[in-house]
């Protein structure tokens, strides 16, 4: 009885205060405890696709639920210390997408995510992430790709969602938390029954207006102008640039959001997809289709090169068609290729290189430079040696 009398003393004007404390002591991120709902909804800021150019700006490819090889990638570029903190200064970071499947740690890579966008805008820098084919394949419900593990730590959100909405139920004043599996069949067909309850968490948090897709991925960017680089997930043509990359980036963030039905925007499907083009992205450059490059690249204003992910290059980051074309998907995941991290980094004043913790490029100076560029060119029968800094 006295446990009822406590828990009803609980107001609209402590509930707030005591879900964060409770969290704040509880867990940290990597425990998977940390996901309560949110207190209140941020309220959505305009996505800018446009960006100047900054003194310091790296590229890092794919996570694919790999929480440690991201640290690793993070580490690599000076952006965080020993203790997972922001130490990047003014640096602007992009992460390219595909943070969702392959791997079992793909919230808590959401979650270091959002940690380190608050502490590099505390230090004049910022952190800019994109959706890729594998956020638009979950919050369409494609689940191919998921792991035990991960549909494991859907189970234990779902867990601690549940108890977050109970608590707030509590509280008079407050609106009647929303069922997030409202909707959702209790079994699917194929599936087995010990999976289904996973499977439906998966569903709850990732699909159109989800806590958790509306929370993490709706302010994604799907395309990114940043200087005189452009990002996205698999490239662009002509047809998307005359759509409007600002149109792409608001309506796909109205459809994350709940408001475009289920199915993503046509631009988001198929193999000429924005995220699932590899026009540009083909192991050797004679299969790159270098001409078409050229001409989008001239419809957007000022861009030089197209930086993309979605491809794995087992040989590391490199360039295509004049180093117009940059390829950062190193498959650094354990559920990839378990690639060696490699970032790109692009310096005002020193141009392109590559940040790698392979171990064969120690000796540096042994390797080949490009004067003026990046030093990545694929020829035409395979990879050339390349200039990075170990």
């Amino acid at each position: 009885m006295e446990r009822q009398n406590q828990s009803s003393s609980l107001t609209c004007e402590n509930l707030p205060s005591f879900l964060s404390s409770f969290v704040d002591t509880f867990v940290d991120f990597s425990v998977s405890g940390l996901f309560l709902p949110q207190q209140q909804q941020i309220p959505q800021q305009p996505l800018q696709t446009h960006y100047p150019s900054p003194n310091r700006l790296v590229a890092i490819g794919d996570l694919h639920g790999d929480l440690e090889k991201s640290k690793q990638a993070f580490r690599l570029a000076g952006l965080i210390d020993g203790s997972d903190r922001w130490c990047g200064g003014s640096t602007t970071v992009v992460q390219i997408g595909d943070v969702l499947d392959r791997g079992g740690e793909e919230l808590k890579i959401l979650y270091f995510l959002e940690k380190l966008k608050r502490e590099a805008v505390k230090s004049g820098g910022q952190l800019i992430t994109l959706n890729g084919n594998h956020e638009i394949m979950n919050i369409e419900g494609d689940f191919r790709y998921v792991t035990k593990k991960a549909l494991e730590e859907f189970d234990v959100w779902a867990y601690w969602y549940d108890i977050g909405n109970k608590m707030k139920s509590l509280c008079h004043g407050l609106e009647i938390p929303k069922n997030p599996f409202h909707g959702i069949p209790p079994s699917f067909h194929r599936v087995p029954e010990e999976f289904s309850h996973s499977i439906r968490a998966r569903i709850a948090a990732l699909r159109p207006d989800g806590p958790i897709s509306r929370r993490f991925l709706a302010n994604n960017l799907t395309v990114l102008v940043v200087g005189d680089s452009v990002f996205v997930h698999g490239g662009l043509l002509e047809k998307h640039v005359d759509y409007g990359l600002q149109r792409i980036n608001d309506e796909v963030r109205d459809w994350i959001n709940g408001s475009m039905g289920q199915r993503a925007p046509e631009y988001c499907r198929g193999r000429n997809a924005v995220v699932w083009l590899r026009k540009f992205s083909d192991e050797f450059a004679k299969n790159c289709d270098c001409s078409l490059l050229e001409h989008v690249l001239a419809t957007i204003p000022g861009a030089k090169r197209m930086i993309m992910g979605h491809t794995i290059q087992e040989i590391g980051i490199n360039g295509a068609c004049d180093n117009r074309a940059i390829r950062i998907d190193v498959g650094m995941s354990k559920g990839c290729i378990n690639g060696l991290p490699e970032v790109l980094e692009i310096d005002r004043n020193s141009g392109l290189r590559v940040l790698t913790s392979n171990p064969m490029y120690q000796n540096k100076n042994q390797y080949a430079q490009t004067k003026g560029g990046l030093g990545l060119l694929i020829p035409e029968h395979g990879p050339k040696q390349v200039e990075v800094k170990a």
